[in-house]
């Protein structure tokens, strides 16, 4: 009985040496899990914020660049002329007229560094904006831009209304 005994005992003894490394298997994969997960995910947020930066500066560049093309146009067809166009806006803003650098313009917010970059462009006479030098650009929202030059002005009217 005695061996018996002994055997089970050397048995459990090589059990428990095999459920130990699997224990630290365990804990290594873990700490190995945690250090990765701890240095890719900064990376991949910080590459998030600057894809989401380009996005809607491009997105605005777009919309500012299409109003100011459309007021072109309307200022080579001269007064009296109309013209309608469809923009889109990602980001909340002002959109405003620049009457000393005779710009269309409009700051974006960036993700990274809590900063703004004022996108414009330039436009061959001056610009009002619903009536004002400036219009609340909402979040996500289309706009129908109607421009028109009256007849008997100096200025361009850009009238904007969510679609």
């Amino acid at each position: 009985m005695y061996i018996y005994n002994r055997s089970i005992t050397i048995t459990m003894d090589t059990m428990d040496v095999k459920g130990q490394v699997s224990v630290e298997y365990l804990l290594l994969t873990l700490v190995f899990l945690i250090i990765i997960g701890s240095v890719t995910v900064p990376l991949i947020t910080q590459g998030i914020n600057d894809s989401l930066d380009v996005s809607h500066s491009s997105d605005a560049s777009a919309a500012i660049n299409s109003i100011a093309n459309a007021v072109g146009v309307v200022y080579s067809n001269g007064p009296g002329s109309v013209r309608t166009i469809n923009v889109y806006f990602s980001n909340t803003g002002i959109l405003s007229y620049n009457s000393a650098n005779n710009t269309i313009q409009m700051p974006v917010s960036m993700y990274t560094g809590n900063s703004s970059k004022v996108i414009d462009a330039n436009v061959p006479i001056a610009v009002t904006l619903n009536g004002a030098n400036n219009f609340n650009v909402v979040n996500k929202t289309n706009y129908n831009a109607t421009v028109t030059w009256p007849i008997g002005t100096n200025t361009i009217n850009v009238a904007m209304a969510k679609t």
